[in-house]
């Protein structure tokens, strides 16, 4: 981009902000968006123009600048006369300096944010049957589309699908989610990307030359990254940052004006916490704090951080970001290769939690020192997966003792299944070493699941239930399994008691369903009392004993006491093929 001819304006006027200055005038002045560039030239080239067009993407890509140099294009008028529409603007045409400049009357820019009725709809819609005054296409541009209320996009659609040769339609929009389908539909729609920092860079470098202005280069990178990849936002902290730092902008003061620290100051922080060294963490953050960046932006810093070490490590050619300093890119190429992956996760939810907690906190400094006192303490800590395999391990070389007076037989030592190799099957091999759990209390038999053909009748109620599942009746299935208490199932008939709680005409719904289903009539009988407990309370029951044992297991207790808070949130059987075979006598879920 040659940023040194569009610092033109009319003598005598005032200052003019860089967004504004150094605005594209030219699509090949739009950085970043050369897909967009190229299906417009090639589209211009052959004749093949939309009748409307949605430009979406994120504050300060381009979106508006864009919609006016499609009207520019669309009503160029160069020094050879009327050659049609075209991209080839290269010399500012009879009405290109008015469309750029927002005050040509056949160009009519209109903020939906602030005129979003039917009424303003209607208004347009009067004017598109008549003719554009001087220029050859009558344009409609509509900033923040998505803010138009329902009706007026519903008075929209019939002149959007077929207006008339003369006028065009430019929408643009940050919300694209929020544009009805309806509109989307009639639309060529152009999603403009955020800018790479690397373009980012190279731009301000430029208009740094033009205005005579010098940088560092760790200026611009911080710069860079602050705006996200909006160009806009981008210039307009380089206008802050010429205010601030004058001729020539460092990095010092760019990132005191940021409210950022140093990014070596970053990766020394980071590297104090991975190492473990919370009082060498807490100093930095001190020395940090006290050259004013911001606590939150410290947490946030350092959030960014272990995303990039872990995409590094992940995709290695992440290091080569030309976003970053070399002293960055050498450091996380180091992180990466030292830090083990359940490291960075951990970090990384710390971080993220913390992060709402400083923000929230009434004393942000202080919510930021607790957080890193957890990392710089969490660092030590061994990784979940090779703590359960060393107390497994621990559990299964360690001899039982037993006191003199035990008679009970000594428990069979759990047979080892590879501890040294990774992903080792230690946790099924741990649970051999105990006696089998008692599932299911003695009194209740365990639910079946078998669900037989309905020719051949139903032993239980599981089938019951079962069959009436398959059938996708859930509220019956739910019903039976909660309510009923079974006596006696058998072909066509069925006894049982009910909970109290229970639907009324329960039994005569499940007798019509089954009739209805399985061709035979079905003789369902309610008893007052008796009968085993509800399949719902059974499997209650079952699990609760479950949970039970599983907290009895050795290596649980060694893991709850060495994480002092948590809690069992589940207990499966073992996959199949993770399980090892039961001897006789055992349960297949030990």
């Amino acid at each position: 981009m040659d940023v040194e001819t569009h610092h033109s304006g009319p003598a005598g006027a005032g200052y003019r902000v860089l967004a504004r200055k150094y605005r594209p005038r030219v699509f090949e002045d739009l950085i970043g968006q050369d897909a967009v560039v190229r299906t417009l030239t090639n589209a211009f080239a052959t004749g093949r123009i939309a009748q409307a067009y949605m430009l979406t993407g994120v504050r300060g890509v381009g979106k508006t600048t864009t919609a006016r140099l499609i009207a520019r294009a669309l009503n160029y008028v160069g020094p050879d006369g009327d050659t049609g529409p075209t991209m080839a603007m290269a010399v500012l045409g009879e009405h290109c300096e008015a469309i750029l400049e927002s005050r040509h009357v056949d160009v009519m820019e209109m903020d939906a944010a602030s005129r979003t009725g039917i009424d303003d709809v209607r208004e347009i819609i009067e004017q598109v049957r008549y003719r554009p005054i001087s220029a050859r296409t009558k344009v409609y541009i509509i900033d923040e589309v998505h803010m138009l209320s329902k009706n007026a996009f519903n008075a929209l659609l019939k002149t959007l699908e077929e207006p008339p040769e003369h006028v065009k339609f430019i929408f643009a929009t940050t919300e694209i989610r929020k544009v009805p389908v309806t509109v989307l539909s009639r639309c060529q729609r152009f999603d403009l990307r955020r800018v790479a920092s690397g373009l980012l860079i190279a731009h301000f470098a430029a208009i740094l030359k033009a205005e005579g202005i010098t940088a560092d280069d760790e200026a611009l990178r911080l710069i860079a990254r602050a705006a996200e990849g909006s160009v806009r936002d981008g210039l307009s902290l380089l206008d802050q940052a010429i205010a601030y730092g004058g001729s020539h902008i460092e990095a010092g003061a760019v990132a005191a004006m940021l409210g950022v620290a140093d990014s070596g100051c970053i990766i020394e922080l980071f590297e104090k916490l991975m190492g473990g060294d919370a009082a060498g963490a807490l100093a930095g953050f001190e020395a940090q704090y006290a050259r004013g960046s911001d606590p939150q932006a410290i947490v946030s810093d350092l959030a960014q951080l272990v995303h990039w070490v872990t995409r590094v490590k992940v995709v290695p050619a992440s290091a080569d970001d030309a976003g970053r300093a070399e002293n960055e890119r050498q450091a996380g190429r180091r992180l990466a290769e030292t830090l083990a992956m359940p490291a960075l996760t951990r970090a990384w939810q710390l971080l993220l939690k913390g992060l709402q907690e400083v923000a929230l906190s009434d004393h942000p400094a202080a919510a930021a020192e607790m957080l890193l006192i957890r990392l710089a303490y969490a660092a030590d800590l061994p990784d979940p997966a090779d703590l359960v395999r060393k107390l497994t391990s621990a559990e299964g070389n360690a001899a039982p003792r037993r006191s003199a007076g035990d008679a009970s037989p000594p428990r069979r030592a759990a047979p080892q299944s590879g501890a040294g190799e990774p992903g080792a099957r230690t946790v099924t091999a741990a649970a051999r070493a105990r006696p089998a759990p008692t599932l299911v209390p003695q009194t209740a038999a365990a639910p079946e699941t078998a669900a037989p053909g309905p020719a051949a009748g139903f032993a239980s109620l599981a089938e019951v239930a079962a069959f009436v599942g398959k059938q996708r009746d859930i509220k019956l299935k739910s019903d039976i399994e909660r309510f009923i208490r079974p006596i006696r199932v058998e072909p066509g008939r069925i006894e049982m008691a009910l909970e109290a709680d229970a639907p009324p005409g329960l039994a005569g719904e499940l007798a019509r369903r089954l009739e209805a289903w399985t061709g035979r009539r079905w003789m369902v009988t309610v008893a007052r009392s008796g009968g085993t407990p509800p399949l719902a309370a059974r499997r209650k029951t079952a699990r609760e004993v479950l949970f039970a044992d599983a907290r009895e297991h050795p290596a649980v207790r060694a893991v709850l006491a060495r994480f002092p808070g948590a809690e069992i949130v589940d207990v499966r059987p073992a996959e199949a093929g993770d399980e090892m075979p039961a001897e006789p006598g055992e349960d297949p879920f030990d």
